[in-house]
């Protein structure tokens, strides 16, 4: 039989098997399909979304040639690259003039001739709503001409034509509460317009924006400030200049070096998508050549990939030595009618190349396919419409054969077993023994010591190569070790009940088939316990670095103006009504002495007054982080050391301190005992005593000494200030006053905005001054845009003298989104594997299932052991995975800690807080929920029933 011949014959029978076995085959195509499906969508999905140069062209220009921006330096001569982003002046150009010594350009002289051309102007602006008032942007941009197509399209009603008409995008829309044919009213001007338009930004679908005609907006707005003082003027930015050039020409790169001649730089399109020579951009020679090294990114795409690979490898494979199990009979009889070892390994290869070819196949048509389906959900949460869906059609077919190769190689290993079982064995359904490799264990341990250092070496060194490469070798490592864990697992029945006992022996005793499907679910799990512990690590790296300004479930109304204490009432009235506010207002004043900067502060003058308290030096109070010594001390500590004196009260207002609450520097404010339960957080009875019998309450221990501190005030009154200075003549004084205070423990030293509370009576001792200033409410939870929106425009109404400010609270991620992400993909791969294994234990032990219903076992322990069976190997590769995970993740952080070491060594204030944080919400899903889950689906989805055996021979 010729080679062709054979392997002819090899595939027919594989494809007569993968049909005839339907639910097997089903199986494997699956577990091929899906990785391929997620790559080509992944593929898809990332070539389609980047956008192309051409796309970006579009985004910016919408169909016309060119933009023209006028960058303010005046008609000088100005330098740019072809891609119009990149400007300068030339190296011999004179000096900048000041700005109001800057001659006007004039842009439409630099155009081509015969080229029209659109004007774009942006402002931000106040608007009404549905809800009440908003902050947003509106352009006067002519937006239903041709030249804005691809840029600005019309998703709803038409395009603005008149002066009193405007449009809205929908994401404006949508946060406002409005529709189409709904008015809006500019704040300032008071201004309304009729919204004719929704309007989508393919390029930014989550902008917020109007656009109107031009000269709809600004001019009238100016207009009615010129006849109008109390109305602020319009801050409009520069103006641009869509070009369309003339027609068959555009905008060529001479025309953009005349208009450069001018203090005009220029994006062009027919320049951007075919630039000049270097040698015809005179600011080339200044700029010379980036160049970016991929070889890390490379390196780190073949390292996933290859892991992809083995993963799909180890989970396959156990699915083809179950059909070369269930097809040992039919193997045999190829044997005995004359075939070869090698043809018999070429029937099992040839299942895993038709079913490799299905699952490729099938993978990448659902991968385009479900990238059709989900491109607006996909385009929705990028914020941006794909031009096209973008097909590279070599990787495509890189994927497909990498789909291909795969199957192969998981058929590799059960192919050889298959070749090298006797006819014998093969026909009578008997099963050799053959013992495990007393080597491979050994190899395996060396190589998993080997790669936890080497990846802890990587960590300690800053190098991010020698991490990733140890962290694969001790995975590697720990794959050549799991045979010899799994049978020790046997070991650890001997008293657990019949079931498990079982189910654990046969683990043990059938190491073939139990090992890959531990290795796949803990080479899953691994990468997911790693990604899941460094994004937590990371998560709580940037919220220890997050500087809120205000407590948390806290809002503060505070006054713009309190002279006017009717509008302050408003205010306050506005924040109950709207906001979600968890119980009354406490009141917040303010403390300062001589005149007030806030009305006569005057630089030169210097005609206000200071207050402030006077910090004691030494240890305790002087932070050891700043000043002399600082850096020696540094090269000294530890980042855990750092930290700590970080966060000590000595050191929480030296690197930056937050002032939130209209005070000065000094953080002083005044307040009574609910101002300490409601912003402060301290419920501490004493402390409400000290206050009440006009004693301070010192926040930051640091500057007390003794329980007094010292209190400094300046008495400086403005000429201006006729009413006080009448009261104070003479030159300004300074007191020096000594208070006993209630020192509060040293975790509130970081509170937002109030180092001490001073009690309003003990402030007119003093000789200071106060007002009523803000007042302070603690939220149910945080406000939405209506409740916003409504608050605003009450307070709007009441005279605008008052804000709302709430806790800014960290940038919000998706972290969270992540963690759940990878946990589902670690759990459908577990319940995959545990799946398989399940299936081939049930394939391998109907004899012994048997025997166990011959002596009187009950129908239940087939499900039962099922269930435990796919618990062990669930439970097991979890447990492995996690730990396998831990090593990279702790390498990274590693890495990351010895980048904040140099950078708090070269400044001590610089934070090197460089935490590890386990995810135990992930690992707890993985480790307790997923196998529970695994066992009840195999023990429920198992018969009890058994079937009629034949005796074999």
């Amino acid at each position: 039989m010729s080679l062709f011949s054979g392997w002819r014959a090899a595939f027919r029978i594989a494809r007569r098997d993968a049909v005839r076995a339907k639910g097997r085959s089903a199986l494997v195509v699956a577990m091929i399909a899906l990785p391929v499906l997620g790559v080509t969508a992944a593929d898809l999905t990332y070539r389609s979304a980047l956008p192309t140069v051409a796309e970006d062209l579009t985004a910016d220009l919408g169909a016309a040639d060119a933009l023209f921006i006028d960058q303010g330096m005046g008609p000088v001569r100005l330098e740019q690259m072809p891609d119009g982003v990149l400007w300068g002046t030339p190296e011999d150009a004179p000096d900048t003039l000041p700005e109001d010594e800057r001659k006007p350009v004039d842009v439409p002289a630099t155009f081509p001739k015969g080229s029209r051309y659109l004007t774009e102007q942006s402002l931000p602006a106040s608007v009404t709503t549905r809800h009440g008032i908003t902050d947003t942007q509106i352009t006067e941009l002519a937006v239903a001409d041709p030249l804005l197509r691809g840029r600005v399209e019309l998703t709803e009603g038409a395009y603005p034509k008149a002066k009193d008409e405007i449009a809205a995008t929908e994401a404006f829309l949508k946060a406002a509460g409005l529709s189409v044919g709904d008015r809006v009213t500019v704040r300032g001007p008071e201004q309304a317009y009729t919204l004719t338009g929704a309007l989508e930004l393919p390029a930014d679908l989550k902008s917020e924006s109007l656009f109107a005609v031009p000269g709809a907006v600004i001019a009238p707005w100016q207009k009615a400030a010129d006849g109008d003082k109390e109305i602020l003027p319009p801050q409009a930015g520069d103006r641009k200049w869509l070009v369309q050039g003339p027609s068959g020409a555009g905008v060529t790169w001479s025309d953009v070096l005349a208009a450069n001649e001018k203090g005009v730089v220029v994006r062009a399109r027919q320049v951007v998508l075919d630039p000049p020579p270097d040698s015809e951009v005179p600011m080339a020679a200044q700029m010379g050549r980036w160049e970016t090294n991929d070889a890390e990114m490379t390196a780190a795409a073949l390292t996933v990939a290859a892991m992809a690979v083995l993963e799909i490898v180890l989970l396959a494979g156990p699915a083809f030595a179950v059909g070369a199990r269930r097809s040992r009979r039919q193997l045999g009889l190829v044997g005995s009618c004359g075939g070869t070892r090698g043809q018999v390994r070429a029937v099992v290869l040839a299942g895993g190349a038709v079913l490799g070819g299905v699952g490729a196949v099938v993978g990448v048509g659902a991968g385009f396919g479900l990238t059709a389906l989900f491109r607006p959900m996909i385009e929705d949460f990028t914020g941006r419409r794909f031009g096209e869906l973008t097909v590279h059609p070599w990787e495509i077919l890189a994927i497909a054969v990498l789909g291909l190769v795969t199957g192969v190689l998981a058929a590799l290993a059960p192919a050889i077993v298959a070749g090298r079982q006797s006819v014998l064995e093969s026909l009578t359904g008997r099963r050799g023994s053959r013992r495990s490799s007393r080597v491979l264990p050994v190899v395996g341990s060396l190589v998993l010591a080997g790669g936890v250092a080497l990846a802890v070496y990587g960590g300690v060194s800053g190098n991010i190569n020698l991490v990733a490469g140890g962290s694969v070798l001790a995975e590697l490592g720990l794959l050549c070790c799991i045979p010899v864990i799994v049978g020790f697992l046997g070991r650890l029945g001997r008293r657990l009940p019949l079931t498990p006992r079982i189910a654990l022996r046969d683990a043990a005793r059938n190491r073939g088939r139990t090992a890959p499907a531990v290795a796949a679910v803990m080479a899953a799990v691994a990468g997911s316990v790693a990604i899941a512990t460094y994004t937590s690590s990371n998560a709580a790296e940037q919220a220890y670095d997050h500087e809120p300004n205000l407590p948390a479930g806290t809002a503060v109304v505070m006054a713009f103006d309190t002279s006017q204490k009717a509008n302050l009432s408003r205010a306050w009235a506005a924040v109950e009504q709207n906001y979600p506010v968890n119980g009354g207002r406490v009141d917040i004043g303010r403390v300062w002495a001589g005149s007030d900067c806030s009305v006569y502060y005057d630089e030169e003058e210097g005609g206000c007054g200071t207050i402030g308290l006077v910090k004691p030096t030494g240890e305790g109070h002087s932070c050891p982080l700043k000043g002399k010594g600082a850096k020696e001390l540094a090269l000294r500590i530890s980042a855990d050391e750092h930290k700590r004196l970080m966060n000590s009260p000595a050191c929480v207002d030296e690197r930056w301190t937050m002032v939130s609450l209209g005070t000065d520097d000094s953080k002083i404010v005044i307040g009574d005992a609910g101002l300490l339960t409601s912003y402060v957080k301290l419920d501490d009875p004493a402390a409400a005593k000290a206050l009440a019998a006009g004693t301070p309450v010192l926040l930051n221990p640091a500057y007390a000494e003794n329980g007094e501190v010292t209190l400094k005030a300046v008495h400086t009154y403005s000429e201006r200030d006729k009413e006080n200075r009448a009261l104070h003549p003479g030159k300004a004084r300074t007191t020096t006053d000594r208070l006993k205070v209630y020192v509060a423990p040293d975790r509130y030293a970081t509170t937002p905005g109030i180092r001490m509370i001073l009690p309003q009576r003990t402030a007119v001792e003093l000789g200071l001054h106060t007002e009523d200033h803000a007042g302070v409410y603690t939220l149910s939870r945080e406000p939405n845009d209506a409740e916003r929106q409504a608050a605003d425009a009450a307070i709007e109404q009441s005279g605008n003298r008052a804000y709302v400010m709430t806790a800014n609270e960290a940038e919000p991620d998706d972290d969270a989104a992540v963690l759940l992400i990878l946990a589902l993909f670690a759990g459908v791969v577990t319940l995959g594997a545990a799946a398989i294994t399940t299936g081939l234990s049930k394939a391998d032990a109907e004899a012994d299932l048997t025997t166990l219903s011959a002596v009187g076992a009950p129908p239940g322990v087939r499900r039962s052991l099922s269930g435990f069976q796919c618990l062990v190997v669930a439970l097991t590769g979890v447990l492995l995975g996690t730990l396998a995970g831990i090593v990279p993740a702790v390498a990274v952080r590693l890495t990351d800690l010895r980048a904040a070491l140099a950078d708090m060594r070269a400044d001590p204030m610089e934070s090197a807080y460089t935490p590890i944080v386990m995810p135990w919400e992930t690992i707890a899903l993985l480790a307790l929920v997923v196998p529970v889950l695994a066992g009840l689906l195999a023990a429920a989805l198992t018969s009890s029933r058994q079937k009629l055996a034949r005796r074999a021979g």
